[in-house]
């Protein structure tokens, strides 16, 4: 006697013999993944409960790494310092795709399509773009002009709308956009002159302002991406005027900036405080003195707090600040080596990566009360599948 299947078992087996169905069906939208800086591995976890699903080793060197997400929140691109970008399938859990693309990276960005993934290269500098789907290659751009033997460290890169590229160039103060709207050949415009060592960069939310922050001088670059006529304008120039800056640590990160309320919050270099900026005039409306030097300054996505994370020898501390009456209202010491922090989707809860300890904290926002916590191997980077959906993460 002939068994018949129902259509629904069919679909079924035929999933789980493709590897696409790990222990059941489930969507994405509360997964991520935890950098292992030191082990070449990742976590692959789950926000809603809280805990860590799998590790994912052989990635290579993840000791300044990041990622970004496919469309479907399915896959993630691993930027490692060694040059590698790797493809992981977060429901599986393993490795679909490797290229070495150069010699030392230090991140990266997926085009507005999802189509095009972009590194940029300190050594040999450069930014390269790939298949999202096969990891070819599809444009090499030296940062170098014509005749000259040695390109410049390619820093900021995040994506634009329009399927466009943005990134500094470290060594030789410009910014450069590449433009692959209308196909796989892009346009580059090169803006000559915006200041002295930009070291990283930003976007806005909403994809119009690129700031480059300045490692050679105070202030910052900003360029309009819907008036790029007007080419980059400073801003907030002099801020640390007439003051003698401390030693660097560990360099400030844009990305993580912290927008509300019409403001944005900006770590200064070799300073304790935050820039507190008028997002329509981009002039600068206080100062926040804090713990010690800022790393990362983020936002809740409430707006209503900015939580704040330092370098040596403060990097045990957070910090968290009222964006209404811009003052201090919490201070938290999780441990020492607090790299990274990451907010779950609607805020209500933000991880942080304590290096040190080998454990990644969850907290409350509300009452900023410890929830959990899990293993994990000298983590750092924290990044959530929301991040599919957002311009310049």
């Amino acid at each position: 006697m002939m068994v018949k299947f129902r259509p629904y078992v069919l679909t079924l087996f035929a999933l789980l013999l493709s590897g696409c169905v790990h222990e059941g069906l489930r969507g994405t939208g509360d997964m991520g993944l935890v950098i292992e800086r030191t082990d070449g591995s990742i976590l692959i976890v789950d926000h809603s409960v809280g805990k860590s699903l799998g590790r994912i080793e052989g990635l290579g060197d993840l000791s300044h790494a990041s990622a970004v997400y496919s469309r479907d929140e399915r896959y993630a691109y691993i930027f490692g310092r060694d040059g590698g970008l790797t493809k992981v399938d977060i429901l599986t859990r393993k490795i679909v795709g490797r290229v070495i693309q150069g010699g030392n990276s230090i991140g990266g960005a997926i085009s507005q399509d999802g189509s095009l993934v972009a590194v940029s290269n300190y050594k040999p500098g450069g930014v390269k773009v790939f298949d999202s789907k096969t990891l070819d290659l599809v444009a090499d751009v030296p940062a170098k002009e014509a005749g000259e033997t040695k390109g410049s460290k390619t820093v900021g890169l995040v994506d634009a709308p329009g399927n466009k590229f943005v990134y500094g160039l470290y060594d030789a103060g410009e910014i450069w956009s590449l433009d692959f709207s209308k196909g796989r050949t892009p346009k580059i415009t090169k803006y000559r002159d915006t200041g002295t060592q930009p070291y990283d960069g930003l976007i806005t939310p909403e994809g119009r302002y690129y700031i480059s922050g300045l490692f050679g001088e105070d202030g910052l670059s900003l360029l309009d991406l819907w008036h790029t006529d007007k080419g980059v304008k400073r801003i907030l120039g002099g801020y640390g005027k007439g003051e003698k800056a401390l030693p660097v640590y560990k360099m400030p990160h844009l990305e993580g900036w912290a927008v509300a309320d019409d403001l944005a919050f900006l770590p200064a270099i070799g300073r304790h405080e935050l820039l507190v900026v008028n997002r329509r005039t981009w002039e600068e409306v206080g100062r926040v003195p804090i713990h010690g030097q800022p790393v990362f300054a983020m936002g809740q996505p409430d707006g209503r707090y900015i939580w704040v994370n330092f370098a040596l020898p403060h990097n045990d501390t957070i910090q968290v600040i009222d964006v209404e009456t811009l003052k201090v209202i919490k201070t938290l010491k999780p441990g020492k080596g607090v790299l990274h922090m990451e907010f779950t989707p609607r805020g209500d809860k933000v991880w942080m990566s304590v290096r040190d300890a080998n454990r990644v904290d969850i907290y409350d926002t509300s009452t900023f009360e410890r929830l959990g916590h899990f293993e994990a191997k000298r983590p750092s980077g924290i990044f959530f599948t929301n991040r599919a959906h957002k311009i310049g993460l």
